[in-house]
């Protein structure tokens, strides 16, 4: 679209289903850059991406042409397809329902870039759940803790 401009930063974050801690060091790096294939092939800018045993964060420059719902539910489907496949898990792979969007503003990206790239240290004192819900509030987000990310079940 001519004269059209914009600035939309969105950092999303989902969860593995029942936050099972399966994404490993192995095949973590591969996910990433098939994440980020999805990302670019939608004309979007990926800034970061990174992943934590039981969930993922993506930092993207939108593109309005495309919804954050669609590219969304691109990245989650195509990139378990890609992870059942290339056969990365024992058991059928599945992200959890829903995801968080939250944007930021361009003052904003080194820090959140940088708290991405840091998810290894950031779980080691803080789990998701925690991490999530401080998310939540920061971002002043009204939510209903039933549909917070569920649990593993035994």
């Amino acid at each position: 679209m001519s004269n059209t401009y914009t600035q939309l930063y969105i950092h999303c974050v989902f969860a593995v289903k029942y936050r099972e801690a399966i994404i490993t060091d192995e095949w973590e790096e591969r996910l990433h850059k098939y994440i980020t294939g999805i990302v670019q092939n939608n004309g979007h800018k990926l800034l970061a991406v990174n992943s934590a045993p039981d969930h993922l964060h993506l930092f993207i420059g939108l593109n309005p042409s495309q919804s954050i719902a669609d590219i969304m539910r691109l990245v989650k489907g195509d990139s378990s397809e890609f992870i059942n496949k290339e056969k990365l898990t024992k058991r059928k792979f599945h992200w959890q329902d829903g995801y968080g969007a939250f944007s930021n503003s361009r003052s904003q990206i080194d820090a959140v870039v940088k708290y991405i790239i840091n998810q290894k240290q950031h779980h080691l004192k803080k789990s998701f759940r925690d991490e999530y819900l401080e998310i939540l509030k920061d971002y002043d987000v009204d939510y209903n803790e039933k549909y917070i990310f569920q649990e593993l079940v035994d």
